[in-house]
């Protein structure tokens, strides 16, 4: 990223896209996610972190897309699953302070990028876990198990349905309408909903599929 006019655009981008969404645009807040896509556009061009180049299209694409994902979110622990380079994990800790998120990837150079942008960033609310998800085995289970790309429906529960606490939710960010994939949901969890998402400057269609325990 170059020129600071490139930033005052970034910013635009994100000053409009947070009040869409009704997150609070703090001047802050805003300039913490500036220097996440700053530093996302930097690492990208050594590791080819994400398939998306254009900071620009990174706001909406990964920053405006993971906060759709805010309003989903309930008690005080989250896992990322397959985070990726940090994706929904980092923007929704930047703007929910008071819960405690843990980013799980196997990918060493995707790791090495979210621990990097937490010392940036002094995010304290963030642990970066790596393994693969089949070998992680917390001290704790969590309220929200999370992720954007990790696999289909029934995949997803049978790999992480015991890292939920009781109470809890698994929450799977979606294109389509996952027809499909929804009678591939194990027995013993029942699909609670299936919510269509609307992001600000991103095509297509997004959702969120909410997924409980029986009992």
């Amino acid at each position: 990223m170059s020129a600071s006019a490139t930033e005052l655009d970034l910013e635009a981008l994100l000053k409009t896209g947070l009040a869409t969404m009704q997150v609070p645009v703090e001047p802050e807040l805003v300039q913490q996610f500036t220097r996440l896509l700053r530093l996302l556009v930097k690492w990208n061009r050594a590791f080819n972190l994400t398939a998306v180049r254009d900071p620009k299209e990174m706001v909406a694409r990964h920053i405006l897309d993971s906060l759709s994902a805010r309003p989903f979110l309930t008690g005080k622990s989250v896992l990322d699953v397959g985070t990726g380079a940090g994706f929904p994990g980092l923007p929704l800790a930047l703007v929910e302070p008071q819960r405690h998120f843990t980013l799980l990837d196997s990918g060493g150079k995707k790791v090495r990028f979210v621990r990097h942008v937490l010392g940036e960033l002094a995010l304290t609310n963030v642990l970066v876990e790596h393994l693969r998800v089949e070998t992680f085995a917390p001290a704790d289970l969590y309220d929200v198990v999370i992720s954007r790309a990790f696999s289909s429906l029934g995949v997803f529960v049978r790999h992480c349905g015991g890292l939920v606490a009781t109470g809890g939710c698994l929450l799977a960010m979606k294109g389509r309408y996952p027809d499909g994939e929804l009678a591939s949901v194990p027995g013993t969890w029942e699909v609670a909903d299936v919510a269509r998402l609307e992001v600000p400057g991103l095509a297509g269609e997004r959702h969120m599929v909410v997924m409980r325990r029986h009992g």
